[in-house]
C-alpha cells in the first residue's frame, strides 16, 4: 500500500481484481509513463508485495522486470504469486544492490527511501546499476526540512532532473477517494485496539498523517532523472 495518486479522478483501465488497489496502482502508472520502458530492463527497489511491478510488467511490456525488497516474507509472496520468465523477485538491500554495473534502463523507487538509513548511498548504487541514459523514476514524501536534505543528495550526484513535480494535492485527492477501502482493510486485518494506529498508517481522511499532507507539513515529490 502506498499513499496513492489521483488527478481529477481520472481512472485508468484496470482488471476487476485490481480495482480495490486503484489509487495505489495509479502511482505506478505515473512512474511508468515518466519514460519509455517498453522492451527495456527495469528494476524496482522496494517492491513490497509486487502488485505494482506486476501491473507495470503487464501493461508496459518491458523486456525484463526485477523487484527487490528487504522483507523476506514479501518476497516469498511475490515469488509464489507473480514470478515468471519476465518478472523475478529477490530479497535485496537498497544500499547494496546485488547487480552488475550498467544493468538496467530504468530503476523505479516509490515511497520507500524515507526509511533508508543512507539515501545518498542508495542513490549512488542506483547510478552504478543504471545504463548510460538510464533513468530513475522516484516518488517519496518528506517533511519540509527533510525534503531539503533529500534534494541536496540529488544535487551531490551526477543526475539531471528532467521532471520534478510536487504531487501532494494528487495524494490528498487519492487518499480521500480511497479512505473507504483503506478503512475496510484496517477493520479486516487489525484488532479493534490497533485500528486507530492502522488508519493513521494508511493515512485515511482525518488522521494525523493525512492532515500533515493537508497542512503542507508533508510534501510528496515525483522525480524523473
Amino acid at each position: 500500500m502506498n499513499y496513492s495518486y489521483s488527478k481529477d479522478n481520472q481512472k485508468i483501465e484496470l482488471a476487476e481484481n485490481e480495482e480495490k488497489d486503484r489509487y495505489s496502482i495509479q502511482l505506478y502508472q505515473l512512474a511508468a509513463t515518466g519514460a519509455d520502458i517498453s522492451g527495456k530492463d527495469i528494476l524496482e527497489v522496494g517492491c513490497g508485495r509486487g502488485g505494482g511491478l506486476t501491473y507495470i510488467n503487464r501493461q508496459f511490456k518491458p523486456n525484463s522486470s526485477i523487484g527487490i525488497d528487504l522483507n523476506k516474507k514479501a518476497i516469498a509472496f511475490c515469488v509464489k504469486k507473480y514470478s515468471n520468465e519476465k518478472i523475478k523477485f529477490f530479497q535485496g538491500d537498497s544500499q547494496k544492490l546485488n547487480f552488475e554495473d550498467n544493468a538496467f534502463d530504468a530503476v523505479i523507487n516509490l515511497e520507500s527511501p524515507h526509511r533508508y538509513p543512507n539515501v545518498g548511498l542508495f542513490l549512488s548504487e542506483v547510478y552504478r546499476v543504471l545504463k548510460l541514459r538510464g533513468v530513475l523514476l522516484f516518488a517519496d514524501f518528506r517533511s519540509q526540512y527533510d525534503l531539503r536534505k533529500l534534494n541536496r543528495h540529488f544535487k551531490n550526484l551526477i543526475y539531471k532532473c528532467m521532471k520534478n513535480n510536487v504531487i501532494t494535492e494528487n495524494v490528498l485527492e487519492a487518499l480521500k477517494l480511497s479512505t473507504p477501502n483503506r478503512e475496510e482493510l484496517v477493520r479486516k486485518l487489525l484488532p479493534k485496539f490497533l485500528q486507530n494506529l492502522g488508519r493513521n498508517f494508511a493515512a485515511t481522511e482525518g488522521t494525523i498523517t493525512y492532515n500533515k499532507f493537508l497542512t503542507g507539513e508533508y510534501e510528496k515529490l515525483f522525480k524523473f532523472l
